[in-house]
């Protein structure tokens, strides 16, 4: 009797044991059989004219900063300016056997020459047909035949819990295979409102960007674009776009190299629980219009300020960051219908949706007749200058600072040269900028490692941008 009870017990656990084994999912034939079709891409940029032997990507507070002193001395005085080579890793899918190949726009931003190796060791120069910022999407070509592509799923099918596999070249390490979880779909991130994007635990890292994320079918239902990092690498919170989304962003690249959006002309905010409590809304929902602009698209059809935007063109709208996707993804011309909730009541708007234009930036400044070889970067690394009378009357402002360079911490965010600094904004107050001189007065004021906020317009928006851990007084 004791015997058949152990026997019995040591199936129970062996069962047990087997039935976990069967559950548990092996990716070696979908990593075999999609694989080749996923590509290296290695980029060069040719930066000019700078006063050292080679650049330093980390400023004198980082820790990597006395390895590449160490090993990368500067030239004494600073050295003659000399042309350097920057270069860069990604990763990208072959979605036709004749070459053309889906990456990240942020992988091929700026590039002077694009190499792309296949798995056999094959590697082919590569042409950029066309980018997109907004969604990060790019599509490249190879002049080759015969190549080997991906399948394309529904990423509207996947379920969250649902296992993904993405294929890339973290750090270069080509043909890498990683695996996790849908943990999200249809995620709206800051500055990034045109991509529902599919959140995961997938682990994604440098080199990874542009890669395919697989279903357990062997289908791509998305591209690895961003992750959540603290430290710059993978924490878990990996986010990826669409690949229905990519599909159609890339049939506009292909037949003219950009891509058209539809705008409205309206600033929005999300309704908030107590907000749709005091405009009579059953449930927080919509968009609600902040701002109209004058003559716009959604002026001219009579959207109003306080209008609530519930519905745009027969889609609701759940969340307001639902509504520049639905109106972007409109053709620029179409007519269509806002539904809206204004004094109690829903109305139906026609409108006809107009063109979003690209992002404009401040135009460059005159030349001064004594201009030094190379200005003096701030505590941020800024090379900024006041706005000339010209810029002025195009941006319609009074005041701000043009930026001309991003360099040291500044080159870690997200500014750009063209941007214009409106203010600085600490302890609660801001302060508007109006000099050079006065910019780097409110700039002293600032202990070494603090953390300083500004406000910033690029085209016709407006952000906030946190420059980490100011260097000390220059």
């Amino acid at each position: 009797m004791k015997r058949l009870v152990t026997l019995l017990a040591l199936f129970f656990v062996t069962s047990l044991a087997l039935a976990q084994v069967r559950g548990l999912p092996d990716f070696s034939e979908l990593a075999e059989r999609q694989g080749p079709a996923v590509v290296n891409i290695s980029t060069t940029q040719v930066v000019r004219g700078q006063g050292q032997f080679m650049p330093f990507p980390f400023d004198e507070n980082d820790p990597a900063f006395e390895f590449f002193k160490r090993f990368i001395p500067r030239a004494p005085g600073g050295g003659a300016p000399r042309d350097f080579e920057n270069k860069s890793l990604g990763s990208g899918f072959i979605i036709s056997n004749d070459g053309f190949i889906l990456t990240n726009a942020h992988v091929v931003a700026s590039a002077d020459e694009i190499t792309v190796r296949l798995t056999d060791k094959r590697e082919y120069k590569a042409r950029v047909v066309g980018a997109d910022k907004r969604t990060d999407v790019a599509l490249i070509k190879i002049e080759a035949s015969g190549l080997p592509t991906v399948r394309l799923g529904d990423p509207g099918q996947l379920k969250v819990g649902e296992w993904v596999v993405a294929i890339g070249s973290p750090f270069g390490f080509d043909n890498s295979v990683t695996a996790g979880i849908v943990s999200a779909k249809g995620r709206s991130l800051p500055q990034e409102n045109y991509v529902p994007f599919i959140q995961t635990d997938v682990a994604i890292n440098p080199g990874n960007s542009g890669g395919p994320l697989f279903n357990m079918r062997g289908e791509v239902v998305g591209i690895n674009s961003q992750i959540y990092s603290r430290s710059g690498g993978y924490m878990g919170v990996s986010f990826a776009i669409p690949i229905d989304m990519a599909m159609e962003i890339q049939q506009q690249l292909r037949a003219s190299g950009k891509v058209s959006r539809g705008r409205l002309g309206v600033v929005i905010q999300e309704v908030s629980r107590e907000l749709a409590e005091s405009l009579g809304l059953g449930k927080a929902m919509g968009a609600v219009v902040n701002s109209v602009e004058k003559d716009g698209p959604a002026d001219k059809a009579g959207i109003e300020p306080g209008d609530v935007i519930v519905k745009f063109d027969g889609k609701p709208i759940a969340n307001s960051a639902d509504l520049p996707r639905f109106v972007g993804n409109t053709k620029p011309g179409s007519k269509a219908v806002a539904q809206v909730w204004r004094k109690g009541a829903y109305r139906d708007i026609p409108v006809v949706v107009g063109e979003m234009l690209e992002d404009k930036q401040a135009s460059s400044r005159p030349a001064r007749s004594q201009k030094p070889v190379e200005q003096a970067a701030n505590r941020l690394g800024l090379v900024v200058s006041e706005l000339s009378p010209e810029q002025k009357r195009e941006l319609k402002m009074t005041a701000g600072l043009v930026i001309d360079e991003v360099r040291g911490q500044a080159a870690r965010t997200e500014l750009r040269p063209g941007d214009v600094v409106i203010a600085v904004i600490s302890k609660g107050a801001t302060t508007e900028l109006k000099s050079v001189d006065q910019f780097n007065k409110l700039l002293a004021q600032f202990e070494k490692g603090s953390n300083v906020t500004l406000l910033i317009r690029r085209g016709d928006t407006q952000t906030f941008v946190t420059i980490r851990g100011l260097n000390g007084s220059h």
